[in-house]
């Protein structure tokens, strides 16, 4: 599980840094060879993984979507961004859909088709409901370098810091800590590999902006019609059950987009 740090490291850098200028790959060309390229960490799951079973919730969706298109899809595999401009992949996936965030960039994004963010892992016998019932006496882990980090410390919230979402949900087990801000993706595919553990997942927090965001397919070098097609299969996807399927396979929720 550590190395679902530094693909969300990868991800991270993925919106801010991942398209230096490229020719545009149209819908024609990639019909033309048959495949959609799809950047993928060979060893991170729950969102891909090169050699074990199941392969990821990206490349399953990345899957559907190529199936949806008529099309192969072909892992393009890199592990840091400093890759990323240089590989042949067209979709990254689960990138934030927000214009702001991909600003200069180049990156192009689908229709967003869930929610992600910052949501509160208690245990389950707690009183904390939400962000709001954290004040100054509940201990709370966060991300090292993180929004949630910041945004909680200057409300006053005793934060502890942690390197690894997998030892912020064990020390809401151990009642280290009150409470852990973790994401909703990997809490739920941790949980759903240690069932035993005493604790819940409270839904992703809408109230701060900054906590959360929808979540889009990002494309690299695309045109119009390339951008349409993607479209018309998430949609198609989402309507008939499809995301939500292979994401709930992993353990994880999804929250519809706002």
């Amino acid at each position: 599980m550590r190395q679902f740090a530094s693909f969300l490291a990868l991800v991270a850098a993925a919106v801010t840094a991942v398209c230096a200028p490229a020719e545009a790959r149209a819908l024609k060309l990639v019909e033309a060879t048959g495949f959609l390229g799809v950047c993928a960490h060979p060893n991170a799951l729950p969102f891909s993984s090169r050699s074990e079973t199941p392969p990821g919730f990206q490349l399953e969706l990345g899957q559907a979507i190529a199936d949806q298109m008529h099309l192969r899809m072909q892992p393009d595999w890199v592990i840091t961004a400093y890759q990323i401009p240089r590989a042949e992949c067209d979709l990254i996936m689960d990138v934030i859909a927000d214009n702001e965030a991909q600003s200069g960039n180049g990156l192009k994004f689908s229709k967003p088709y869930y929610r992600n963010g910052a949501a509160l892992l208690v245990p389950k016998d707690s009183k904390i409901d939400g962000f709001a019932a954290l004040n100054g006496s509940t201990k709370v882990g966060v991300p090292v370098g993180s929004v949630t980090a910041m945004l909680l410390d200057q409300r006053g919230v005793k934060i502890s810091i942690f390197g690894f979402e997998e030892d912020m949900i064990n020390a809401v087990a151990s009642g280290e800590v009150a409470a852990a801000a973790v994401t909703p993706v990997f809490a739920g595919w941790y949980l759903k590999n240690h069932p035993d553990l005493n604790v819940k997942l409270l839904p992703v927090n809408d109230d701060e902006p900054r906590f959360s965001w929808n979540v889009s397919v990002g494309m690299r070098k695309s045109d119009p019609p390339m951008r349409e097609a993607v479209d018309a299969a998430i949609a198609k996807l989402a309507a008939d059950g499809t995301i939500a399927r292979i994401y709930a396979s992993y353990g994880i929720t999804l929250p519809p987009p706002r």
